[in-house]
């Protein structure tokens, strides 16, 4: 049998015409079988990735507001004050005028020794950023020197209970509160030494202030391990989140 055109040719020389609507309509109603078929998939398909893609980004956004929650950022200002301020590490002498320095710490991990006694070096040894000096030279002007010494203080929040121990390595004197309670350490000055005290006021996310003061020459040492906290997730960490679930609204919308 051959085919030419639209006519079919047999072996005993017969011919015959096929029509176009025989021939076609079985494949047309197929083709409209696999085309509902071929949807139903398409969009199944597309539901699915949609989730996934919701489910991807949400793990991304938890991971990044729990990193910004993480990376808590605590507010600190220098003061150059004369050595019998110094002497007495309490917030009632911190100046009420402009900081000498402000700066930003993720940690309180701070040391300095006769060979880098600097006010530079002290806030490097603690990986401080956002350092503002309000003079050209109080960075490279010593914690100590001739009758003036240094008084710090660091605000922040941190998560406490009731009960729990803080221990704190310095020279010379602090004084740290917690939620309003005083935890008692020794704000005068002191060589070298580790003391550790308990907290006794309420459990929670609270407000910490400790003051810190250098005086009667080096080292200077203020090494804290406080549990600190950011109370909310950086801005740009919320525009991103609403700004992606926005996007995945419509695109859902689309695909379906």
């Amino acid at each position: 049998m051959f085919f030419f055109g639209r006519h079919v040719i047999a072996d005993g020389g017969m011919s015959g015409f096929v029509t176009t609507k025989k021939s076609l309509s079985p494949l047309q109603g197929g083709e409209k079988t696999n085309l509902k078929i071929l949807g139903r998939t398409t969009k199944g398909r597309n539901t699915v990735k949609t989730r996934k893609m919701m489910f991807v980004f949400i793990g991304i956004a938890v991971a990044l507001m729990y990193g910004s929650v993480a990376q808590a950022t605590i507010s600190g200002s220098l003061w150059h004050v004369s050595e019998l301020t110094a002497n007495n590490a309490v917030p009632g002498n911190v100046p009420v005028g402009p900081a000498d320095v402000t700066f930003s710490v993720n940690s309180i991990n701070f040391s300095s020794f006769s060979t880098d006694y600097s006010v530079q070096s002290f806030l490097n040894s603690s990986g401080a950023f956002n350092i503002t000096p309000n003079n050209g030279t109080i960075l490279g002007s010593l914690l100590d020197f001739n009758g003036v010494g240094t008084l710090m203080s660091f605000t922040g929040m941190v998560t406490v209970v009731n009960g729990q121990s803080f221990t704190v390595a310095h020279d010379d004197g602090l004084t740290l509160i917690i939620g309003g309670t005083n935890l008692g350490f020794n704000p005068g000055p002191t060589a070298p030494t580790t003391s550790t005290l308990t907290y006794t006021g309420l459990s929670g996310n609270l407000p910490f202030q400790l003051v810190y003061g250098e005086c009667c020459g080096a080292p200077a040492v203020l090494q804290v391990d406080l549990p600190f906290k950011d109370t909310v997730p950086e801005p740009g960490t919320l525009l991103l989140l609403g700004s992606g679930l926005v996007g995945l609204v419509a695109l859902k919308r689309k695909l379906n």
